[in-house]
């Protein structure tokens, strides 16, 4: 998608991030990303005002043709005697006219409540995206960091350069971003429910109860934070091939000018104590790009073990 962002993270206010799954079609999900604060309003129950159908023009236009005939049959007639029908037709096709010319009252650009597809979307749909709402503090910070390693790894020239598995990663990482964010909307409400039956105290017995239920959110937050620190041990392992790559090219292009050196040198007649040093350059080269080549397959084991231990 976004857009390979499962919701905007630039420059959006926190009450309308929105959160959407990455199988849906691409225009609904970039719907919900605009419409993040009317989504949480039709949650909220909002139900968009039955508009009236506008008549049709080619209604209009046969109703102010009969209307013409009319007019022009009376007038025709005896204009005296039907004065007051011959007023009324003209002012019927006056407004017909009008009607006709301003065509269908429009919506205003941007206006959320005047969009029908999104409120049928969002029900439709209602278990596809997630809400800021439907984070508490903690799993919101834990959805930050899963954020910033996805934009990280999907952003980075060396997955650009095709040097990581570029189009598995643009599948796989936003639906790793996506299960994550749905695990982390479950967690938060269970713990709302958690914190609100242990509200004003409880007995021995009701807390005995209760324990069980501590140490199953308590294992699943742990879980879940498993995940988060696999993309950014992911990401870490790409940002140092994106700084070897860097280095390494950095390095390429000074060997490239090596031969100017070499000759300026030889004219000089200072080839003999410079060399030397000259040769380090190659020897950087080779290192940086053995270097290159490590932080790579390091990447692609810390993308094998996102895939969990079913994967080949």
């Amino acid at each position: 998608m976004d857009d390979l962002n499962l919701y905007d993270r630039g420059g959006s206010e926190r009450d309308e991030r929105v959160l959407v799954d990455p199988e849906l079609p691409e225009d609904i999900v970039d719907l919900f990303h605009r419409h993040g604060r009317m989504l949480s309003r039709i949650r909220a129950g909002w139900r968009p005002e039955p508009r009236p159908a506008p008549l049709r023009l080619p209604i209009l236009q046969i109703c102010a043709a009969l209307a013409a005939l009319f007019l022009a049959s009376f007038l025709l007639r005896d204009f005296g005697s039907n004065f007051f029908i011959v007023a009324v037709l003209v002012v019927l096709v006056v407004l017909m006219g009008r009607q006709i010319s301003s065509g269908p009252p429009e919506s205003e650009e941007g206006d959320d409540e005047t969009d029908p597809d999104l409120y049928r979307h969002a029900h439709w749909y209602e278990d596809r995206y997630l809400l800021a709402e439907d984070f508490d503090h903690a799993s919101t910070r834990l959805l930050d960091r899963t954020g910033q390693a996805v934009d990280s790894i999907l952003r980075s020239e060396v997955n650009a350069a095709g040097m990581l598995d570029d189009v598995r990663n643009s599948v796989m990482l936003p639906a790793q971003e996506w299960e994550i964010a749905r695990l982390l909307a479950k967690l938060s409400a269970l713990r709302a429910e958690h914190r609100e039956a242990a509200y004003g105290g409880s007995s021995p017995e009701v807390a005995a109860a209760m324990a069980p239920l501590d140490r199953a959110l308590a294992a699943s937050e742990t879980a879940v934070v498993a995940r988060v620190e696999a993309l950014e041990r992911y990401a870490r392992h790409v940002a140092a091939a994106e700084h070897a790559l860097r280095a390494h090219d950095q390095i390429e292009l000074l060997r490239a000018r090596l031969p100017r050196y070499e000759e300026l040198l030889a004219e000089s007649g200072a080839d003999a104590l410079a060399v030397p040093e000259l040769d380090h350059l190659s020897e950087d080269a080779g290192r940086l790009e053995q270097a290159l080549r490590d932080s790579v397959r390091s990447a692609h084991e810390a993308f094998r073990y996102l895939d969990g231990p079913s994967s080949g």
